[in-house]
C-alpha cells in the first residue's frame, strides 16, 4: 500500500470521526461559504444537509451574530490577527425554529493552497446550563432552608409556652369572655406552629425513605383518623379496603400527610353534610387513587393557581398544603397528583403511583356506605 493510499484512508477515518461526533463541526471558506455541516450539526441546529452546504453562514445565524463575524472574518483575512480564533466562547444560538439557546464555540483556522478556511466546535450547553441552574437553586433553597430552620425553631419554642399556658389559664377560669380569649390564643397558636411546620417542609431538602409498602392499608390509617371527624360533622363517607394489599415502594410518613392534607383539605370544603369518598383502581401497572367531596369546588380562575406556593383560599389557610403534597408525589418516580372540580359539585385529587408488586389480580371497589 502506497503512502497515497495510506493518506486517503486517514483522510477517510478523520471525517467519519468528525462525523460521528456529539459536537456540530461548521467549516467555511474566506467567502462565507458553507463546506462541511457534520451530523451533530443538523441535529443542534435544525438544518439539513441539503439547506446549509454551499450556501452562505448567514442561513443558520440571527442578523446580530452574522454582522459580527463577518467583520471577524474580514478582519482577520486583513491583519491575521486572531480575536476568537484558538479561544472559547460561550455564545447564544438560534434553531431553525427561531429558539435560542446557549453553545460553547472554539474556532480555528487553516490555510491551503493560499485560501483560509474557518472551522467552528459548537457544543450545546442547554443541559450544562440546565443543571448548574438546578445546582444554584438547590444550594440556595438549601442555605434558606437551613436559615428558615433557625427561626422557626427560635419562634416554636415560645409559642409551644403561650400555648400551654393559655390552655392551663382556660381550665382555671370559668369567665366565657375569657375563656372565649384564651381559646382563640390558643387556636391562633396552633394555626402559627402549623404555619412553621409547613414552612420547614417547604424549605428544606427533601428526601425520601423508600420501603416496600401496602397502600391499602395507609390509607385505611387515614380513613380511620378522619372518620370521627366526619360524624361529628354529618359527613357520609365511602371507603372499602380490598382484601388483597396493592404493593408501592414509598415513603411512608410523607404519603400519610399527603392523603391526610388531601382528606382534610375535603372536610374543610363541605363544612357540615356532605360527602366523602376515597377509592383505589388499578390501572395497568399503576394504582390511582382519589379523594372526592361534593363541597363548594374551586373555581376556573384559581384551578391554575391552587398548587402555587403561598395561594389558598381558606380564611386561615398557608397556602403551602396543596404544594408541598404535589413535590412529594412528584418526588416518587412516575407519580402524579391531578385534580379535577367543578363550582357546586366538588372536587377530586387523584394521586397516581406505580405498581411495586400487586398481591392482587383486578381491583373490584364495592363501596361500603358509612352514614355518620
Amino acid at each position: 500500500m502506497d503512502d497515497r493510499q495510506d493518506g486517503k484512508e486517514l483522510i477517510e477515518i478523520i471525517k467519519s470521526a468528525v462525523e460521528n461526533t456529539n459536537e456540530a463541526f461548521v467549516t467555511i471558506d474566506q467567502n462565507h461559504k458553507v463546506l462541511f455541516f457534520n451530523r451533530a450539526a443538523e441535529k443542534i441546529f435544525g438544518y439539513s444537509r441539503e439547506e446549509v452546504l454551499g450556501n452562505d453562514l448567514d442561513v443558520i445565524m440571527a442578523p446580530s451574530c452574522s454582522q459580527d463575524h463577518h467583520k471577524a472574518v474580514d478582519r482577520y483575512l486583513k491583519t491575521g490577527i486572531p480575536k476568537r480564533v484558538g479561544h472559547e466562547s460561550e455564545l447564544i444560538a438560534t434553531r431553525k425554529d427561531g429558539k435560542t439557546f446557549p453553545v460553547n464555540i472554539s474556532f480555528s483556522v487553516s490555510r491551503v493552497n493560499g485560501e483560509f478556511f474557518f472551522t467552528g466546535i459548537v457544543r450545546d450547553l442547554t443541559e450544562t446550563k440546565a443543571l448548574q441552574d438546578r445546582i444554584l437553586r438547590s444550594e440556595r433553597l438549601a442555605a434558606l432552608g437551613q436559615f428558615v430552620a433557625e427561626i422557626t425553631h427560635e419562634i416554636k419554642n415560645p409559642l409551644i409556652m403561650i400555648g400551654g399556658f393559655a390552655r392551663q389559664l382556660i381550665k382555671k377560669h370559668n369567665d366565657d369572655k375569657t375563656q372565649s380569649k384564651l381559646n382563640i390564643i390558643a387556636e391562633e397558636v396552633q394555626r402559627l406552629e402549623e404555619l412553621l411546620e409547613e414552612l420547614r417542609a417547604y424549605y428544606l431538602p427533601r428526601t425520601l425513605q423508600l420501603e416496600e409498602m401496602d397502600i391499602l392499608g395507609l390509607l385505611q390509617e387515614v380513613y380511620d383518623l378522619v372518620k370521627e371527624d366526619c360524624k361529628r360533622k354529618r359527613i357520609e363517607t365511602e371507603y372499602k379496603r380490598p382484601g388483597n394489599p396493592v404493593l408501592i415502594k414509598g415513603d411512608r410518613d410523607k404519603l400519610k400527610q399527603v392523603f391526610l392534607n388531601l382528606t382534610k383539605n375535603a372536610i374543610e370544603a363541605m363544612e357540615q353534610r356532605g360527602k366523602l369518598v376515597i377509592k383505589q383502581t388499578l390501572s395497568g401497572d399503576k394504582v390511582e387513587i382519589t379523594v372526592k367531596d361534593n363541597g363548594c369546588g374551586i373555581p376556573e380562575e384559581h384551578l391554575e393557581k391552587i398548587f402555587s406556593p403561598f395561594f389558598t383560599t381558606k380564611r386561615h389557610g398557608t397556602g403551602l398544603g396543596l404544594n408541598i403534597s404535589k413535590r412529594i408525589i412528584e418526588d416518587h418516580e412516575n407519580s402524579a397528583m391531578s385534580l379535577d372540580s367543578e363550582v357546586g359539585e366538588g372536587t377530586s385529587f387523584t394521586v397516581t403511583l406505580p405498581l411495586f408488586k400487586a398481591g392482587t389480580e383486578g381491583l373490584n371497589i364495592n363501596h361500603r356506605k358509612e352514614d355518620q
